[in-house]
């Protein structure tokens, strides 16, 4: 197999895929990210070579040295996306070349060498391919698939690495959070991302940086935790690892302003997209913790909702903090947040027509 760039990609099968019966048995009821199909991709780089060595092979445990550089300067970065089973039996994917942008733009933010978009879509394909019995036909599910690259160049040092693995693995998966909508925790201590930061890029510390917030609000009894802006501590900025939507009683739609802190979601870029051409009024502007409340308690607020590749579209019903609770509309999903995820859902399944042309078939 040869990508578009040039490069060859050695197909090695595994000889000891799971059965056809275990398979099933794993994806009856798979947990999210726990479940892993036969095979994975691997591309090395190297300052003196570039990429090279573009594999796709039975997954295996990864043998690095105790120095090698992303253990102790964390240069590491990853995208999500989704195959979704489509109606003929094939295999779709929801805008990878998006993702493909992203993941270069994540890179040159920390440093590591820039992977050629077509071998980012490449590699997907391939593994989808090799994998296609893992991709669900049953309702809401999907293959998962996690492209990563990391520095193996054993040093210590604090320099950018001349040695780098990309890899993608794949999970099926069911739905991220149940069907009901989520409480959210809004944190006023700790901070994700802060201008001239890492906030844009999806890398692995920002997620790191993120769980001793997301452990106050299990605490709290809450399904995520959201944080606000690190300057002022006003500001709603991104839901953990989501992006965050309010829908209000005029129907009009608001979601935090891009700017460096909060990572360019797809899911949120897409929505907004669908927004508009519905005819909907988009802001994309600040919006403060107190005004959050404020609204939610004066009805003002009748909708909100979160977004992204694992969770597709999230409604939440009820933010807690410190000073107080507050439902949101009935406390359930809403008519604007059901129609944009159907809406979005039907693309991405092929249920309904891709006037963006935002869905790759894979096979």
């Amino acid at each position: 197999m040869t990508s578009a760039d040039g490069l060859t990609f050695t197909v090695r099968h595994n000889p000891e895929a799971l059965s056809a019966e275990r398979r099933a048995e794993l994806m009856a009821q798979p947990v999210f990210g726990r479940v892993a199909t036969d095979h994975m991709v691997m591309i090395r780089y190297s300052d003196e070579k570039g990429w090279h060595d573009a594999e796709v092979s039975a997954r295996r445990p990864l043998q690095i040295d105790p120095a090698a550089s992303v253990l102790h300067y964390a240069q590491e970065i990853f995208e999500g996306l989704k195959a979704f089973p489509t109606a003929d039996g094939g295999a779709a994917i929801f805008r990878p070349d998006a993702n493909a942008r992203r993941f270069r733009k994540s890179a040159e933010r920390m440093a590591m060498p820039q992977l050629p978009e077509e071998l980012f879509l490449a590699s997907i394909d391939h593994l989808v391919k090799i994998d296609r019995e893992w991709v669900p036909r049953t309702e809401g599910g999907s293959l998962y698939l996690r492209p990563f690259m990391f520095a193996n160049d054993a040093f210590l040092g604090v320099r950018p690495a001349s040695e780098y693995l990309f890899l993608t693995i794949a999970s099926p998966v069911g739905p991220y959070f149940s069907n009901g909508a989520v409480t959210v925790w809004v944190s006023e201590t700790w901070t994700r991302a802060a201008s001239g930061g890492t906030g844009a890029a999806k890398c692995g510390g920002n997620y790191a940086a993120s769980l001793i917030a997301q452990a106050e609000a299990k605490q709290h009894n809450c399904d995520q935790v959201v944080f606000l802006d690190a300057a002022e501590h006003r500001f709603v900025e991104e839901m953990g690892g989501m992006n965050i939507f309010f829908v209000f009683k005029d129907g009009s739609i608001a979601t935090p302003p891009l700017g460096g802190t909060i990572l360019p979601g797809i899911t949120r870029d897409s929505l907004l997209t669908l927004a508009r051409e519905r005819g909907l009024t988009v802001r994309e502007t600040l919006y403060s913790l107190d005004e959050w409340l404020a609204d939610a308690e004066s009805g003002n607020l009748v909708e909100c909702f979160a977004c992204g590749t694992a969770a597709a579209v999230s409604p939440i019903g009820k933010v807690k903090t410190a000073r107080g609770e507050a439902t949101i509309g009935s406390g359930s999903a809403g008519q604007v947040t059901t129609m944009l995820k159907n809406t979005l859902l039907d693309i991405q399944r092929g249920r309904a027509n891709d006037t963006h042309k935002w869905v790759h078939q894979v096979f």
